[in-house]
């Protein structure tokens, strides 16, 4: 067994439904409630944490508040004069807070680190909203003076799928459709209340307008207040954790790989660097395999499900054949079959991913390990995929330009 396994202990998330902002309420308090909830659900002290790291993306604009590492020694008195630090990777901004806690945990410098990913993104209205998200891009040549930029971006991932392999809009709809229907069985999901019937999601028109290109209401996530915290943990202190509460530490789920690169930023960079390749998005790839290559898995047939960032319909409908699950080009298929059901062969986001359960841009990749880790111990309740042994996230920051995979499982 590794000396340098970094075992995850549980979390918590607030629910991405609330709005912040028309409460009343200071960002801290939802990250207060995040980091108390997730210290209440793994029975953890406020002493015992050494070291922690926030993820998040643009509060300097949202929240006019940098030095977010800060404000989590806010969250405890006993948090005062602890190691902490702020990570920022746009919207793969939680996982790369991840890597960071990981990386002092396989140091050995630390036992128990905190990662906590948040933002507040309901303090502005959706256009300005817009415009502080294109700065995830390169502001000055693909979002500046541009309504929506991210919209347009990823439409241009369709338009590049849809020239080297033919896309349907049926395609992408019935993306929208699942993850919809995955997110009224989440608890904490943003849209578990909405009404959002097949038919409105593949509408056109008013009642599903397009905000860029082929990209149209459905396709899109959501704009989200939210925090998720989780506890990593040394397989020392796991030991002694698992010994106090009477299980084994064969139970408790552990990163079994990851994969982390970054890309040119420019959207048509990647395009044209991908020219005469397999993969639309090869960084994207190469994130994926290095998962899997340390992980010591041959493919995603060792997966039971995966939680990706369908920040629009494109960019899922990217990750089922950069994973693996098709050739590339033939994402299509998995959708026709039904794989990335719940009850399919290979189930993509049964949380309902960022389009249903919500997309704090910050909070994400913290999120998405967090349901891995509900997923594998059996604890996900009504979106429980059966028999799960091993999860894998897909976090994009930018227009596919950092890409990170967590590969979780017991």
């Amino acid at each position: 067994m590794s000396k340098n396994r970094v075992y995850i202990l549980g979390g918590y998330q607030t629910d991405f439904a609330r709005n912040w902002t028309k409460e009343g309420k200071h960002f801290l308090a939802m990250m207060r409630e995040s980091v108390r909830g997730a210290l209440h659900a793994c029975a953890l002290d406020p002493q015992d944490i050494e070291a922690a790291h926030v993820g998040n993306f643009a509060a300097e604009l949202y929240c006019k508040q940098g030095h977010l590492g800060a404000f989590f020694v806010e969250v405890d008195p006993v948090f005062r004069g602890l190691p902490t630090s702020r990570h920022e990777a746009a919207c793969a901004s939680g996982s790369i807070a991840l890597l960071a806690g990981s990386a002092e945990i396989e140091a050995g410098r630390y036992d128990l680190v905190a990662v906590c990913g948040i933002e507040a993104m309901k303090t502005v209205g959706s256009k300005e909203g817009g415009d502080y998200l294109g700065t995830a891009a390169w502001y000055e040549l693909e979002a500046r003076g541009v309504d929506f930029p991210f919209p347009k971006l990823f439409g241009q991932l369709g338009d590049e799928y849809d020239k080297r392999y033919g896309l349907k809009a049926e395609h992408l709809d019935a993306i929208s459709v699942v993850n919809y229907a995955n997110a009224k069985l989440n608890p904490y999901a943003q849209t578990r209340t909405w009404y959002m019937s097949k038919d409105h999601a593949c509408a056109k028109g008013d009642d599903n307008p397009a905000v860029g290109g082929r990209i149209h209401l459905t396709d899109c996530s959501q704009v989200t207040d939210g925090a998720a915290t989780v506890f990593l943990a040394s397989e020392r202190y796991a030991t002694a954790y698992a010994r106090t509460r009477g299980i084994k530490l064969s139970s408790l789920p552990y990163i079994k790989g990851w994969g982390h690169s970054t890309a040119s930023i420019r959207f048509a960079d990647k395009i044209e660097q991908s020219k005469g390749q397999e993969y639309v998005l090869p960084t994207v790839r190469k994130t994926i395999t290095d998962a899997f290559r340390r992980a010591k898995m041959n493919d995603v047939t060792e997966l039971s499900g995966i939680e990706t960032h369908d920040c629009f319909t494109t960019s899922e409908y990217m990750a089922i054949d950069h994973f693996g699950i098709t050739k590339p080009g033939e994402s299509y298929k998995a959708i026709e079959e039904g794989w990335i059901e719940i009850g399919g062969k290979m189930p993509i986001n049964p949380s309902g991913g960022l389009i249903g359960a919500g997309h704090p841009v910050g909070a994400t990749g913290v999120r998405q390990v967090l349901d891995c880790f509900k997923q594998v111990t059996g604890t996900a309740g009504d979106y429980q995929v059966e028999g799960a042994r091993n999860f894998a996230t897909l976090n994009i920051g930018g227009s596919g330009t950092t890409s990170v995979t967590f590969i979780v499982g017991t």
